[in-house]
């Protein structure tokens, strides 16, 4: 099976889902992480120009944990547009490259702009690189995958449908987050707080909820020509 994982920059998978994903790849699955800004403003002291390379390697690295191919669409922190044809394209193209059975995004309710409009996108596009023609690059969407929203961040407001317990794989998401250093940094100096111990202690308050030691909580987008009758394969 195909899995994808869109976040809207480099490490928001790494924080909400990146456990799950190195379940999926150890069950046998092909699983790509894309995120679709470069994340050129994630710094106060390093200008985007140089920021960009380190971005991308970091994700890279993180990938690379799992042997997951990263994606990355190039677009820039806080011009990922819901609305913008151009970007609407951008994400039927991978879609339509990777093909995927199921994909795991940002809910709708997400705390900042790019998030949210990533999250539309991915629902939006799922449904339109279906279509014939809908790609010039490659052959339409083979069908409308299922589709699964991670973990808000401190899990405000996200009620899960579904938890998967993981616990044998928190030490290869811990791995993977800490490969985005130069985000330890960012969102230590601009939202004070330090993002392993956060992932950590959300980690173990899902669990509690489910009944293991580490969790991640996911809610299905249950709607029409969703293949809603695909169980979590993990």
């Amino acid at each position: 099976m195909n899995v994808l994982a869109i976040g809207a920059h480099p490490d928001d998978i790494e924080i909400s889902c990146a456990g799950t994903l190195a379940k999926l790849v150890k069950a046998g699955h092909q699983v790509t992480i894309c995120h679709a800004s470069d994340g050129d403003k994630g710094h106060y002291r390093i200008p985007p120009e140089e920021l960009i390379p380190i971005r991308q390697r970091e994700a890279r690295q993180a990938g690379a944990i799992i042997g997951s191919e990263v994606i990355s669409l190039g677009m820039r922190d806080g011009n990922i547009l819901a609305d913008h044809e151009g970007n609407r394209q951008m994400f039927i193209d991978m879609l339509c490259r990777v093909q995927p059975d199921m994909v795991i995004t940002h809910t709708p309710n997400d705390y900042m702009p790019d998030h949210l409009s990533v999250s539309k996108l991915v629902f939006d596009t799922t449904f339109l690189a279906t279509l014939p023609k809908a790609s010039k690059q490659y052959p339409n969407c083979a069908k409308v995958p299922s589709l699964f929203y991670m973990d808000n961040l401190s899990g405000l407001d996200f009620q899960p449908t579904l938890y998967v317990d993981i616990t044998e794989t928190m030490e290869t998401k811990t791995e993977m987050l800490r490969q985005h250093q130069s985000q330890l940094v960012w969102l230590k100096e601009h939202d004070n707080v330090d993002v392993v111990d956060m992932m950590v202690t959300l980690g173990k308050f899902r669990g509690v909820q489910a009944g293991c030691t580490f969790a991640e909580g996911f809610i299905q987008h249950m709607v029409w020509t969703r293949p809603n009758a695909v169980r979590f394969p993990v």
